[in-house]
C-alpha cells in the first residue's frame, strides 16, 4: 500500500481498455470532483476520501467508460470505420453489404447515420464518436443493412436480428436523445 494514507490502490479489469489495473486515490482535500487519467499501464482514478465503496465502484466504472470514449474518439478514423464495416458485414450479413465508402461526417445533427445505396456510401455522425463500440457497430450495421434493403420494413429488421446488442444500442441512443431534450439549468453540474 502507498505511504500516503489518502491513497488506496485497487486492481480491476478495465473492460477492454489497454490497461490491466486501476488505482483509486482518495483525497481528503477533494470534495466533489472525480477525475481519471492513464499512467503507464494503469488507470488512476481520483476521488473524495468520504466516498463509500459502492460510490467508488460506480465512479471507477463511469471514469473508465469516459476514458475509453476519449481514446476511441482519437483512434477511430475513416479507415478503421471501413474495416469495421467489412467485419460487420461478414459477421452478420454474410459479406453481402459492400460499401464503396464509409466515413465520419459533421453535418448530421439529427440522425446517427445515413446511407446512399445507389452510391454505396455510408456516413456516420461525428456525434457517435466516443460512444460505446457496440453502439457504433449497431449504427454501422444498420446502414450496411440499407445497402441490401433500402426501407425499414420487416425484411430490413430481420437483417438486424442477428446482432445481439440491437435493443441495447437502440436504448442507449434513445437515452442520448432524451437527455439532450432535458432542460439545462445554468450553473448546476453533477461532478
Amino acid at each position: 500500500m502507498p505511504a500516503d494514507p489518502h491513497l488506496s490502490p485497487t486492481s480491476a479489469p478495465t473492460r477492454g481498455t489497454r490497461t490491466s489495473a486501476v488505482e483509486v486515490r482518495r483525497s481528503s482535500r477533494r470534495r466533489r470532483t472525480v477525475s481519471a487519467y492513464r499512467e503507464g499501464d494503469r488507470t488512476v482514478v481520483l476521488i473524495p476520501a468520504r466516498m463509500s465503496e459502492a460510490e467508488e465502484q460506480r465512479w471507477v466504472t463511469v471514469m473508465l467508460d469516459k476514458l475509453a470514449a476519449q481514446e476511441s474518439r482519437r483512434l477511430l478514423g475513416d479507415s478503421e470505420l471501413a474495416e469495421r464495416a467489412e467485419r460487420l458485414s461478414g459477421q452478420y450479413l454474410d459479406g453481402r453489404a459492400r460499401p464503396a465508402s464509409v466515413r465520419w461526417v459533421t453535418n448530421q445533427n439529427t440522425r446517427w447515420g445515413s446511407c446512399t445505396p445507389a452510391e454505396g456510401s455510408i456516413r456516420l455522425s461525428h456525434r457517435l464518436q466516443g460512444m460505446p463500440e457496440y453502439v457504433i457497430d449497431y449504427v454501422l450495421l444498420h446502414e450496411l443493412a440499407h445497402l441490401l434493403v433500402p426501407g425499414h420494413g420487416p425484411r430490413f429488421w430481420r437483417l438486424l436480428e442477428a446482432y445481439p446488442r440491437t435493443e441495447r444500442a437502440r436504448g442507449y441512443l434513445e437515452g442520448v436523445v432524451a437527455a439532450d431534450r432535458l432542460p439545462h439549468v445554468p450553473g448546476s453540474r453533477e461532478e
